[in-house]
């Protein structure tokens, strides 16, 4: 048996919001996204229209679905990183103290 890699599934970077009851259907979104993440829903809103839906889990928050959306019903958020590295130095205010202070001249 060969064995597979296992792959760390990936953290969304976007989050899309649809307004279901003002979308008509018209799948250009779905041709946008790259990602493959909207597609025409089986259920009906109150216009009679099949409305999109979307799966999160995929977004990159690229904005591709927005910018074609011609009633604009499609908002996109970009998710914040939930890690951040705190890279600056601890004594950065005694650096930058010596940094200043000029130097006795040699005489």
């Amino acid at each position: 048996m060969e064995a597979t890699p296992t792959q760390t599934p990936r953290k969304p970077r976007g989050r899309v919001e649809i307004d279901i009851q003002k979308c008509k259907g018209c799948e250009l979104c779905t041709e946008a996204c790259k990602k493959q993440t909207l597609v025409l829903s089986d259920a009906l809103n109150i216009k009679g229209y099949h409305y999109i839906i979307v799966n999160n889990e995929a977004c990159n928050a690229c904005l591709d679905c927005a910018l074609v959306c011609p009633d604009a019903v499609i908002t996109v958020y970009k998710l914040q990183r939930s890690k951040r590295v705190n890279i600056t130095p601890p004594d950065i205010k005694e650096q930058l103290r010596a940094a200043a202070t000029p130097k006795p001249e040699p005489v």
